[in-house]
């Protein structure tokens, strides 16, 4: 049993379904379980929609139009009928977007995770039906059904047990009594135990694969992508990349926890715990090796991984009574860090300051500041990049940076991360 995972450059048009279809028929012997993203630059679009809706603007429901006709126009092309049953399930997604949008009274990362899972929802019922026209006879099994979590809206963590009690009940039975090949769920989604959906943290789908196939026993996860494989950069940033061919899970983690966009930072845990291998590949070039990522070491890594982020924001903590940011301090800060659910990319301290590299947090920023400026001094720059070299070498650093008005930097053996203004 193999775990695919098809993100939303791989279903963003008419002619990429298509192409889902031509790569399934490699596999036509197998026993397949599908994970699917929304389609292209849904999930930022949903992102907008929801902070719209939230704020109570009145273009929310122009965005929600736009992004109804951009599925329409996939639909079409699949399903030249226009009273096929795809266009009538579509409308109730839609729909429930527009009511859900008029909810605003709940915590905005709840108000989130009621509207933006509805990508995965859109692209799982276009790409179902359409593997069913095409006589492929998958079956859609709701992740809201089998991915049980607990209610941290956004970052939801998983409910291993009834997780796994789920997915042997609703996937595996159903694959392994030879009632069907081919199961289909969204990636990204999860539910509470009494139903509220939630998240598993932006690029979530990675992750649901994982749980997939750490629960099925599969023999293998691919994760088909726009590119040949892993590469030691994000081509829309930087130039003159190499392919690497194998990578161990141990610096695949490395690499995801610093940013890199390769998968999920949760997805390797569980591929590892039953050494699951995982293989990224290309949904242009599909019988083409990709990168093989398994718990074999390839021997050191001489090849510089860069890895930059966006907006960013550095915010330094003062302690007032100009005491030291030692334990107590620290469990304070923390604390709220926790309580927002901010994750902190880099940090640094001194005697009496503390300062950390975050993502922007949006309006959660005057939150925090709110939080802790009667016990902290607080300064903070916006519009940051944080930029990463795993195996750096000071010619290829220097090129990088030349220019740049470095703000905060830090060195370890392998590793360089310096944060500057963008």
């Amino acid at each position: 049993m193999k775990v695919f995972k098809f993100g939303g450059a791989s279903v963003n048009s008419t002619t990429a379904v298509k192409n889902v279809r031509s790569i399934l028929e490699r596999y036509a012997e197998q026993q397949l379980v599908l994970v699917f993203s929304a389609m292209g630059k849904t999930t930022n679009a949903l992102e907008n929609i929801t902070t719209a809706a939230y704020g109570n603007h009145p273009d929310t429901g122009i965005m929600l139009d736009n992004l109804k006709s951009y599925h329409l126009e996939i639909a079409g092309g699949l399903f030249p009928d226009p009273h096929h049953p795809v266009y009538g399930q579509m409308q109730e997604i839609f729909n429930r977007i527009q009511s859900l949008t008029k909810e605003t009274n709940c915590p905005f990362d709840e108000f989130y995770d009621r509207i933006v899972p509805s990508g995965e929802l859109l692209s799982t019922t276009i790409v179902s039906n359409y593997l069913c026209e095409s006589g492929l006879d998958p079956w859609l099994v709701p992740a809201c059904d089998i991915i049980v979590t607990d209610p941290r809206f956004r970052d939801a963590a998983i409910n291993w047990s009834e997780t796994e009690k789920r997915i042997t009940e609703k996937v595996a039975a159903p694959i392994l009594t030879g009632e069907k090949k081919i199961i289909i769920t969204q990636g990204f989604i999860g539910a509470t135990a009494d139903g509220r959906m939630t998240t598993l943290g932006r690029e979530g789908s990675d992750f649901t694969a994982s749980i997939l196939a750490f629960c099925l026993n599969a023999g293998e996860v691919i994760v088909w992508k726009d590119v040949d494989g892993l590469l030691n950069g994000d081509p829309a940033i930087f130039q003159n990349l190499v392919k690497i061919d194998h990578i161990s899970y141990y610096d695949v983690i490395e690499l995801a926890f610093f940013g890199a966009k390769i998968l999920h930072p949760k997805t390797i845990k569980p591929l590892q715990n039953k050494s699951i291998p995982l293989r990224i590949k290309s949904f242009f070039h599909p019988e083409s090796d990709g990168t093989l990522i398994n718990n074999q070491s390839p021997g050191e890594m001489d090849v510089p991984f860069l890895i930059k982020k966006q907006n960013q924001v550095l915010i330094s903590f003062v302690s007032k009574d100009f005491s030291f940011i030692a334990e107590d301090k620290l469990h304070q800060l923390f604390g709220v860090f926790n309580q927002l659910n901010i994750k902190v990319n880099l940090m640094q301290n001194s005697a009496i300051s503390f300062s950390i590299i975050i993502n922007h947090p949006g309006h959660k920023l005057e939150e925090l500041l709110g939080i802790l400026r009667n016990d902290f001094d607080i300064r903070y720059n916006e519009g940051l990049e944080l930029l990463t070299i795993r195996n750096f070498n000071e010619p290829e650093l220097n090129s990088l940076i030349a220019g740049k008005k470095v703000l905060l930097e830090q060195r370890s053996r392998r590793t360089i991360q310096l944060a500057y203004l963008s």
